[in-house]
């Protein structure tokens, strides 16, 4: 089984001031004439970790990392104005620029493989190959699943734990109610809301319980960007202009590989089933045992061969 590549430091940081608001953290690993690869992180708003670096072989690879909008390094932190869609698509054409490439490959887990094939669909050209993992497709159904009906089934005591925080004539909608919330005044019941958001979510996101992927969402400071960022961006449907399904004529001859869990909980996996019969040119991973998060054995795994693969492709 593969693993992740060992661990390695930055050769390059960048802070890229992307609009009058915005400054995006960026970094650059691996190798410098590599193959370049964006990683395009979850969430939204979850931002980078060290280990994201490790997908991919350090001496085959120009390894490209970049916070999005209001999260990790990003400044300002948690930002919801000028943080849309189009403003991040924005962003990673504008990092391709900055960075003096030419074309490159994309890697997009969960939340990042919504935002590649975005990205892909507006700049089919730029893209050379892209390996998403944990699809999530964007659509209301999708959204629905986790924060009304789907996820709660499966983990209803978890689910207890989210709606605690809504009175019970508010739970209809409740990404609304929890957005006028996190947006509030009162900063108790501001942080209370979106470390009940982002606990949620960590407790679904692996097979088996993970005490690192809890405390990692469980954290004051990373509970806050993702859970206004993904609130934010959920309320407004992602600002999906089109759908997704209904543009993959536009990147129908990219190579790609799917990796998805069968047992995930967050994004289920027919959003990978049915992202496949619009892109019948791409390659399709179920992972038998497996949830969520790209960090279960079995996802890395399936990952990191494909990055292996297009390195010896390229």
């Amino acid at each position: 089984m593969h693993t992740l590549y060992p661990a390695i430091k930055p050769y390059a940081t960048h802070r890229l001031e992307v609009d009058h608001t915005h400054q995006v953290y960026i970094e650059e690993c691996g190798t410098p004439d590599g193959i370049p690869v964006l990683f395009v992180h979850g969430g939204p708003g979850a931002g980078c970790s060290e280990k994201d670096r490790c997908f991919f072989d350090p001496e085959k690879y120009r390894i490209i990392l970049f916070d999005q909008r209001g999260c990790g390094q990003s400044t300002p932190y948690a930002e919801l104005n000028h943080n849309t869609m189009t403003n991040l698509v924005a962003d990673m054409e504008k990092i391709r620029l900055f960075l003096s490439i030419e074309q490159w490959m994309l890697f997009g887990d969960s939340w990042g493989s919504t935002l590649s094939l975005v990205y892909a669909q507006t700049h089919p050209k730029m893209v050379s190959a892209m390996v998403l993992g944990g699809v999530f497709l964007a659509r209301k159904q999708d959204i629905d699943w986790l924060y009304h009906c789907g996820a709660n089934r499966i983990f209803p005591d978890n689910w207890e734990h989210f709606i605690e925080v809504i009175p019970q004539d508010e739970r209809g909608d409740l990404i609304e109610a929890y957005y006028r919330r996190l947006l509030g005044d009162n900063e108790v019941a501001r942080m209370n809301a979106a470390k009940h958001w982002s606990t949620w979510q960590g407790a679904v996101l692996t097979l088996r319980p993970n005490q690192d992927t809890m405390d990692h969402f469980s954290d004051a400071h990373n509970a806050l960007a993702i859970a206004c960022i993904e609130c934010h961006f959920f309320k407004h449907r992602c600002w999906l202009d089109q759908p997704i399904l209904s543009r993959m004529n536009m990147i129908a001859n990219i190579p790609s590989v799917i990796v998805h869990g069968r047992y995930d909980m967050v994004c289920p996996l027919d959003n990978a089933t049915t992202l496949l019969r619009h892109w019948p040119k791409a390659e399709l991973q179920i992972i038998r045992e497996a949830g969520h998060s790209l960090q279960e054995p079995s996802i890395t795994d399936a990952l990191v061969r494909a990055t292996d693969k297009f390195s010896q492709a390229f």
